[in-house]
């Protein structure tokens, strides 16, 4: 059986990208490694990553990416900080979904010694 390709569009099977990730295998290095295994997560509907991977105090009651837009690509756009050793980070993206793109720029913490998602500013 085909692997298939990762949905954060790294060109890297999913098996080998993003899914250790979910499974809680290993944690993302980066805060743009977090951005992107969160937006694959949106499209594989792991909503239980989503909630693992975002801060607790900006997190939502419930997640349930099963009733969002089909997306259809990721692109990268820019990055502020987010390596290894920062504890802090930006990432800029645009995610082409059914109904158009999403421009958002994320901030992400480490917390625990893991990145995750803090907020975003969405703009047109």
């Amino acid at each position: 059986m085909p692997q298939r390709d990762c949905p954060c569009g790294s060109g890297r099977a999913f098996a080998d990208c993003c899914e250790p990730l979910h499974e809680g295998a290993r944690a993302a290095v980066t805060a743009v490694e977090l951005m992107r295994s969160r937006y694959a997560a949106y499209v594989v509907g792991d909503d239980s990553y989503l909630a693992r991977t975002w801060h607790p105090r900006t997190r939502p009651a419930s997640i349930d990416a099963s009733n969002g837009p089909r997306w259809m690509g990721l692109s990268v756009v820019s990055t502020a900080d987010g390596r290894e050793g920062d504890r802090e980070g930006e990432v800029e993206f645009e995610a082409a979904y059914d109904g158009g793109v999403l421009h958002e720029r994320s901030r992400f913490v480490r917390r625990a010694g893991r990145w995750v998602y803090l907020d975003g500013d969405v703009s047109d």
